[in-house]
């Protein structure tokens, strides 16, 4: 037989059938041995190690050369940043979206329909009207530019489609000191710069409501235009929430359109009271940002943009094509296409793990994690008021902690923790020092785990103090 038309296809099904059920093992025991396998360092020479062997056996490499070496983010005491920390469901998922290798940028196929089931989900429980709608996205940073650009072809209709930013007035957009740089990344890609973004000031880490009016005032004064104000549902240095429906006030008072950054707030609104009533407000924004892979643990990457008006969202990135003609009742059919609320027209089955991870855990389930860890977050804060090594550098507001130690430097102090494998914080600034700053995200993660990564921290801190010559 010839090999015309098989020359990439395994050449023993039966073979690779045995080895696929050893990896997908193999993959099940990291999962299930996820609490006992902390980040630990590269080992020397790691970039030949993963250097490509044309022919090599693959499913060995997997095994061996990159399997082992994650971000150590499945790990209950690994609190850096805001990373997510998986669920078991995403492996099934991305199993199932591999063998489908579904193009989720349109036609009409099953994925589409997933997809824009999840949508509706997240509509839904964000509080957005009927005709709400969104696609799905790398991630918040992704689907910060994607609202924003629909906010501007709302206001300025195609004007900038057809002949670019040149013919607009100076727009301005509105974030709290400390709001992600993703908005500011955006409106450099959208060809408004940095100049664009006004930084309000915070109070008590949340963005001040009557700074923010008299500066929209000022601006629309000055002849420019208050263009949209973007409230932030759990800051990333402090977990913070804005006063939503202030801010949703605020800003329709001067014609600008809200959007409300809730890469991992957004889940709060699935939490019981008192901890959902941080989030009110939201179902008053003309868009939402969210991320999956963050609280909720779908593997990355999986965001979401949401807006209040899918036809709005349509109309800023539909663009004819040829190739792209809707017809018919066969695959070219459809009414739905994605590639019509976003720039890319070749997407991956994103959503499948997205309704893999809602559909195996009810939004009950999925609140009681949220709760979890913020009780864990205020756990490391009551223990850091104890203790005779940190001070608590801000109150703890839901799920992060920011702490500074009495005698050494965060960032040394958190390296050698991530070293040993004792715990991965990260690190920030708040009132000009640099601390330590613990996001707990993980599903994983239990009382135990906080104490445990505390009394870590604090004998790091005792040991560097007995270290270093009195002063």
């Amino acid at each position: 037989m010839s090999d015309e038309g098989y020359r990439m296809d395994p050449k023993d099904w039966g073979a690779f059938r045995a080895e696929m059920h050893a990896l997908l093992d193999r993959c099940l025991t990291e999962l299930e041995a996820a609490r006992d396998r902390p980040w630990t360092p590269l080992p020397g020479g790691y970039a030949e190690q993963v250097r490509i062997k044309e022919g090599a056996d693959v499913m060995a490499r997997l095994a061996e050369d990159v399997l082992p070496y994650g971000t150590g983010n499945t790990h209950p005491a690994f609190f850096g940043w805001v990373h997510g920390t998986g669920q078991a469901s995403g492996l099934a998922a991305e199993l199932v979206a591999a063998t489908m290798n579904a193009n989720c940028g349109g036609r009409d196929h099953g994925a589409i329909y997933v997809e824009r089931e999840v949508i509706r989900w997240l509509a839904h429980h964000a509080g957005l009207p009927e005709g709400a709608g969104g696609i799905l996205t790398t991630g918040t940073s992704q689907a910060t530019l994607y609202a924003l650009h629909t906010a501007r072809h709302a206001r300025f209709g195609d004007a900038v489609r057809d002949a670019g930013t040149a013919g607009l007035p100076p727009l301005r957009v509105y974030a709290a000191q400390g709001a992600h740089s993703c908005v500011s990344k955006a409106l450099q890609v959208m060809g408004h710069g940095r100049q664009a973004v006004v930084s309000v000031p915070v109070n008590g880490g949340r963005m001040d409501v009557e700074a923010l009016a008299r500066l929209m005032t000022d601006d629309a004064a000055d002849g420019r235009v208050p263009f949209a104000v973007v409230g932030t549902a759990g800051s990333v240095n402090l977990g913070t929430y804005d006063d939503l429906a202030a801010i949703a006030e605020i800003a329709r008072a001067h014609g600008a359109w809200f959007h409300v950054d809730a890469a991992f707030g957004y889940w709060m609104r699935l939490a019981p009271p008192p901890w959902n009533a941080l989030t009110a407000g939201m179902e008053a924004a003309d868009s939402v940002a969210l991320d999956g892979h963050k609280w909720l643990g779908v593997p990355y990457a999986c965001g979401a943009c949401l807006v209040r008006s899918e036809a709005g969202l349509r109309d800023a990135f539909t663009e004819d094509a040829d190739y792209l003609v809707r017809e018919g009742k066969a695959l070219a059919g459809g009414a739905w296409w994605p590639t019509e609320h976003g720039i890319d027209l070749s997407r991956g089955f994103t959503a499948l793990k997205f309704w893999a991870a809602l559909q195996a855990h009810k939004p009950e389930t999925i609140g009681a994690v949220i709760v979890d860890n913020c009780r864990q977050a205020a756990l490391m804060g009551a223990l850091a008021e104890a203790s005779d090594w940190l001070d608590l550098a801000a109150p703890v507001v839901s799920n992060l902690c920011v702490m500074h130690p009495r005698a050494g430097d965060a960032s040394t102090l958190v390296e050698a923790l991530q070293l040993s494998g004792a715990a991965v914080f990260s690190t920030t600034m708040v009132g000009g020092r640099s601390c330590v700053r613990a996001a707990i995200v993980n599903h994983r993660t239990t009382e135990a785990t906080i104490r445990d990564s505390i009394a870590a921290l604090e004998a790091e801190i005792q040991r560097v103090s007995e270290e270093s010559p009195a002063t």
